[in-house]
């Protein structure tokens, strides 16, 4: 179970990494771009380029250079109130509306995948997804600094 656990787990990364290939194409942006801007739709205020580098294991640089890239719209920089030296980034509320209106029409049928689940199977899933995210961060910081 275990060997078919490992390649049904590659298949599905391999899956997800196309599909927001695919998403990304559609949408005029780079990959990493769409990975980033993700997270940033979940936040209820603008945050640093430090903020939006956390989740994708991105330094500050390149993460300035992504919202540099910005061009579609989806993202401003902003001046913080409160200290005026610092930037900040934050969706276009029009544009994250329209990508949440995008993932709404793709994933209109995803939710069918777990109408055959009992009571405690999400939960299962929702723990693996969890602890993988987890493990991925560690793994890229153990890349970034050479530890491999």
């Amino acid at each position: 179970m275990l060997a078919e656990l490992s390649t049904v787990s590659r298949r599905y990364l391999a899956s997800y990494a196309l599909f927001h290939q695919a998403v990304a194409d559609r949408l005029g942006l780079h990959p990493t771009d769409l990975q980033c801007l993700n997270p940033l739709t979940l936040q209820e205020a603008p945050v640093t380029a430090g903020r939006v580098a956390e989740p994708t294991g991105l330094t500050t640089g390149p993460a300035t250079r992504l919202v540099d890239r910005q061009r579609a719209g989806y993202v401003v920089r902003e001046r913080d109130a409160v200290d005026r030296r610092r930037v900040l980034v934050a969706t276009v509320p029009e544009k994250a509306a329209e990508l949440g209106r995008m993932w709404d029409r793709l994933g209109g049928t995803r939710g069918t995948l777990f109408d055959d689940l009992d009571d405690a199977e999400p939960a299962l899933v929702v723990r693996h997804m969890r602890r993988t995210v987890e493990l991925s961060g560690e793994r890229i910081a153990r890349l970034r600094e050479g530890r491999v």
